[in-house]
């Protein structure tokens, strides 16, 4: 069967077929009671079995050293792939793909005329480095286009191509979606092929939301190529969440596109969180990969998510949180299989076929992805897009708030192992899917979500276990002895990855506000003697919190919009 004639069923989360729910519910009750079944088995093993746990735990906090170096090393990687991607002149790429073969011949001219220059200073001075960097970037922006030579029929001209951004909201204002319309606007790609889509919701107060639609509509009037509404309902059998918001807004395009004789393999649409800030050269990038690849309507497009929109306003423990999901991120966008995440953008043919995101389940982000990786029969794949998107970071009124509102927030993501059920009732009957692949996706979804929840409490407090239960007998040997200082120095090896990290954090940082003194830096250094305390906390507890509610089958009821505040007022005039 093609894939035009493939007609794709996703499993449906609130199944009611009782074969169906039991297959559901053991991969939604696995992942927390290996959780569980870690958490409290090794206290009670250090009882019985002291020397077994003392063993596992240097075990572990070896495992913990390799991969804190591996994460660290590609996460520099990762940055360095992102400093090539703002450098790189994106649409300017673009316009050579309208004549390849001129372009291949043109570029070449400019790199020996640079090379020539470069040849005429001193190995030592500023202006060697200068050159010699705008020739890197010259030769990696030939490496991109070189390889389309022969290819010139397989790539759609970046004039075809309409962008849809879409931004979900629920009760935020103006203040806070402006910034990120603006952002678009301010692209360099022309802003007559984007169409900004501002998907409401009726239950938020009317008042309020045609305020809010009022002020945007007037601020970026005849700015872009159309600028749409839509308002949605929840309907029976709809949670209230942002999926359903996205595929009500999405079915709404489809009866815009199809008016208009659009065709969708030449629209994009990029579902984005409404405070997400992309950086002005993002739909250039995501143009020029789509329209370059041939099998594009098989991947997803995935820029780096960061949290610097309100970064230097909020605290020091949400710092270290958004800072370690941002360098987490990097990390996974060197892997293979990056899920996407948070603001991304796929082909809205593709998203059509999927039969939008699901409405009746909290993770519409991730879950996009695996709908399309059952679709493509495993070769579905996220294709980054080297530049960085801005959200806001959890910030409310009081401390206290901010805290709550950044647990809830994390519990939330956690609750991203609600996938595994689905992803599994899916990929399980499909015979075109290899069965270790099968298994293999389960095992990485699983291992991730569990060191989650228990890593921090296994690094923070299990060390201690057979000091305080093993008996006498245990702590006359060597090993109780020696244990305390060989854990101790284990972890403070893995701080070298720390401290990797560390540094990351001020090369990634947004410029500091005016109203804040030179000596705001130091809390960014000094926030990370904070990580060993918060770790259990504001890392294992929440991803502890929604495990146990699957396992339970204690089910989220809707989506927790994470409450965004400005501290600084925009202008809406």
């Amino acid at each position: 069967m093609s894939e035009q004639e493939k007609v794709f069923i996703f499993p449906d989360p609130k199944t009611k077929d009782p074969d169906e729910r039991f297959v559901q519910r053991i991969f939604e009750i696995f992942p927390g009671a290996i959780t569980w079944m870690i958490l409290l088995g090794l206290p009670l093993l250090a009882f019985l079995q002291p020397i077994w746990v003392a063993v596992f735990v240097i075990a572990f906090d070896l495992l913990w050293i390799h991969k804190s170096f591996y994460i660290s090393l590609y996460t520099i990687a990762a940055y360095k792939r992102l400093r090539r991607g703002i450098s790189i002149d994106w649409y300017g790429l673009l316009k050579d793909t309208e004549n390849i073969v001129e372009s291949i011949k043109r570029r070449e001219r400019e790199m020996k005329d640079i090379k020539k220059n470069l040849q005429k200073h001193s190995f030592f001075s500023s202006e060697f480095r200068k050159i010699r960097n705008i020739l890197k970037d010259r030769k990696f922006e030939f490496s991109l286009i070189k390889p389309l030579s022969d290819k010139q029929e397989e790539v759609i001209q970046h004039k075809d191509i309409v962008h849809i951004v879409l931004f979900p909201t629920a009760t935020e204002g103006a203040e806070i979606i402006e910034p990120a319309i603006r952002a678009v606007k301010e692209s360099d790609f022309p802003n007559e092929q984007i169409i900004i889509v501002l998907a409401t919701e009726e239950n938020e107060e009317k008042e309020k939301r045609e305020e809010k639609i009022r002020i945007l509509r007037k601020k970026f009037k005849n700015v872009f190529r159309d600028f749409l509404v839509t308002v949605h309902k929840v309907k029976d059998g709809e949670m209230k969440c942002k999926a359903s918001n996205a595929t009500y807004a999405a079915k709404e395009l489809c009866l815009y596109l199809n008016e208009r004789d659009i065709d969708y393999k030449r629209v994009i649409l990029s579902n984005f969180d409404c405070d997400t800030v992309c950086h002005k050269k993002y739909f250039s990038a995501l143009t020029f990969l789509y329209t370059t690849d041939k099998d594009r309507l098989c991947h997803a497009y995935q820029p780096l998510p960061m949290y610097n929109n309100n970064i230097w306003d909020t605290n020091a423990i949400v710092r270290i949180v958004v800072f370690n999901s941002t360098f987490w991120h990097m990390f996974k966008s060197t892997r293979d299989r990056m899920v996407t995440f948070s603001s991304h953008s796929e082909p809205f043919d593709t998203i059509v076929k999927l039969n939008f995101w699901p409405v009746n389940m909290i993770s519409e982000d991730s879950i996009i992805y695996w709908k399309g990786y059952s679709y493509f029969d495993g070769k579905y794949t996220t294709k980054i897009v080297p530049l960085p998107v801005s959200m806001d970071a959890a910030l409310a009124d009081t401390y206290g708030k901010t805290l709550v509102n950044q647990y809830k927030q994390l519990r939330r993501w956690a609750y991203g192992m609600e996938n595994l059920a689905l992803i599994m009732r899916s990929n399980l009957p499909n015979k075109n899917i290899s069965f270790w692949k099968k298994w293999l996706v389960a095992l990485e979804l699983v291992e991730g979500h569990v060191l989650w929840a228990t890593a921090p409490i296994i690094l923070g407090f299990m060390g201690w276990l057979p000091l305080w239960f093993g008996g006498a007998e245990f702590k006359e040997s060597v090993l109780a002895h020696n244990l305390p200082f060989i854990s101790g120095t284990l972890m403070s090896i893995a701080m070298i990855g720390l401290l990797i990290i560390v540094s990351l954090n001020f090369l990634l940082l947004p410029p500091k506000p005016k109203e804040y003194s030179r000596w705001r830096y130091s809390f960014f250094v000094f926030q990370w003697l904070l990580v060993p305390f918060m770790g259990p906390f504001f890392a294992a507890l929440p991803a502890i919190d929604a495990q146990t509610r699957l396992l339970l089958g204690k089910y989220f009821g809707s989506f927790w919009v994470t409450e965004k505040i400005r501290k600084k007022s925009i202008s809406m005039q």
